[in-house]
């Protein structure tokens, strides 16, 4: 077999969708398995949808993944150009639909807008959204193959717009295999005479793809599987080429929770949107590498090199893909635990930064919460205190478990605050070594002692670190008038 080539083909149309960074992911691990090659190729052919900026979001979202592709616009591989637009400046597309053309396989078609209108047959279209949603699809009914060469010639010295139109058979069958869901046969008289060039010379999307692939040597195709029923038309291409297929692959459908289909509403269904959530780039790529397929032994987390190793496209799961945000959150934090501390660092600051405004230790700060995340857009909630004491209840001092109540601890941070008063070593141990002193000297609990110190100086039930962290880190005078707030408060309470 020919080394394998795989190819990404993303059109410019904006952020790239979950299910797009799941084909390119595939794409990429297929041939890196083999020690083949991967080709990244512009398909902008789509005028109309092209959005500014959009490339660049391509070549960032491909840096950011570690998908480095070895062809493509900035990596001439000997295939180029790798821009679809660039290669229509060629004439290819115009040049290869007309030899289909003096072969039989397509024509000219001349029809109006108003004569296509009229071919429109409205059909009942069952959705999530909309179970009323009726669709109108129109099936040209092959007016243009009948004109004669001379009609032909004449049409086109005049200037009348067309398109060019595959010529598809309307008896027996077409078959096709794809690696997932194997031999699938359909009916010829299903398959529209789908055009080939639009009348503005550019290719479609479908017929620019067949040519492409076959003249840059693609030896596998990745794309999700609501392309299946096109397929049957780009066998046909194949065939009357006389062209090799490549292998198929099609990815079965992404779901939310609800199993409906992941949409742009759900918050969640691109990979820029993710990173914004606070979600890591290497948890993002091992969460999607999943959406479909799994390791021989089930591990879950996997770097890319392991992915590599482990992936296999035959084990592709036809059943629909369901993205699990709870299992996202919590790849997410494992990832976030495993992480250098300096990259952490790094990444958490300006989550910090956007909470806390004043000089305090953020290395300690972030080396708290590291381990208490699921996503850095968690560290907000969790340090907000730092910044400034939240309005708070004294029901927070009561606590079963550790058996304090507002009286007690009343007791415990009057007597604490002239120890804290009297440190003039305030770092981190000494409080440790204050607060364990007084509670072995009291005989309680450590809980009875921490609690209380650590529900005064952070307003919250849940805090990352302790007492002692916590208070180093927001230094004596603003500890200690922490503690004068929370005996003022339970005073008054109790009173």
């Amino acid at each position: 077999m020919s080394k394998i080539r795989t190819r990404y083909a993303p059109s410019p149309t904006g952020k790239m969708h979950v299910g797009n960074l799941r084909t390119a992911l595939y794409e990429y691990l297929i041939a890196k398995h083999e020690g083949g090659t991967f080709i990244l190729r512009i398909e902008d052919t789509d005028q109309e949808r092209y959005v500014d900026g959009a490339i660049d979001i391509i070549y960032r979202t491909m840096e950011g993944t570690g998908l480095i592709h070895d062809e493509g616009p900035d990596k001439d591989g000997g295939y180029g150009p790798y821009v679809q637009s660039e290669r229509m400046a060629t004439g290819i597309y115009l040049k290869y639909a007309k030899q289909l053309v003096e072969k039989g396989a397509a024509y000219y078609c001349f029809c109006s807008k108003e004569r296509l209108a009229s071919l429109k047959t409205a059909v009942g279209n069952i959705s999530d959204d909309n179970e009323n949603e009726v669709k109108e699809i129109t099936k040209y009914d092959k007016h243009c193959l009948h004109l004669s060469k001379e009609e032909i010639e004449e049409k086109l010295a005049s200037g009348i717009p067309y398109v060019i139109r595959q010529n598809n058979p309307t008896e027996g069958t077409t078959t096709f295999h794809d690696a997932i869901f194997g031999d699938i046969t359909v009916d010829n008289d299903e398959l529209d005479d789908m055009i080939l060039i639009k009348s503005d010379g550019f290719p479609t999307y479908n017929f620019a793809n067949v040519v492409d692939d076959h003249l840059m040597k693609i030896t596998h195709v990745v794309r999700g599987n609501e392309y299946l029923s096109s397929t049957p038309k780009y066998t046909r291409l194949y065939q009357d080429f006389g062209w090799e297929e490549p292998v198929y692959v099609h990815l079965p459908l992404i779901t939310n929770e609800e199993h409906k289909k992941l949409s742009k509403r759900s918050g969640h269904s691109s990979y820029e949107d993710l990173l914004e959530q606070g979600f890591i780039s290497e948890a993002i790529v091992n969460f999607v590498a999943l959406l479909g397929w799994s390791s021989p032994d089930n591990k879950e987390i996997m770097s890319m090199d392991e992915l590599i190793e482990a992936f296999d496209y035959h084990s592709i799961n036809k059943a629909p893909a369901v993205f699990d945000v709870v299992k996202l959150r919590w790849m997410n934090g494992e990832y976030i635990k495993m992480m250098e501390e300096d990259k952490f660092y790094e990444m958490a600051l300006p989550y910090i930064k956007d909470v806390i405004h004043k000089e305090l230790n953020f290395r300690r700060i972030a080396s708290l919460v590291k381990t208490r995340i699921e996503t850095l857009c968690d560290i907000k909630d969790m340090i907000d205190f730092f910044e400034k004491l939240p309005e708070y209840d004294v029901s927070m001092f009561t606590h079963k478990k550790m058996k304090t109540n507002s009286e007690n601890s009343l007791e415990v941070l009057r007597e604490l605050l002239p120890r804290f008063e009297a440190l003039e070593d305030y770092s981190e141990s000494e409080i440790e070594a204050t607060i364990k002193s007084y509670v072995a000297e009291k005989g309680i609990k450590n809980g009875q002692g921490l609690w209380p110190v650590r529900t005064a100086v952070s307003g919250k039930q849940s805090t990352p670190g302790g007492a002692y962290e916590i208070m180093h880190i927001l230094g004596k005078e603003e500890s200690l008038n922490r503690i004068r707030i929370a005996i003022d408060k339970l005073s008054k309470d109790i009173n």
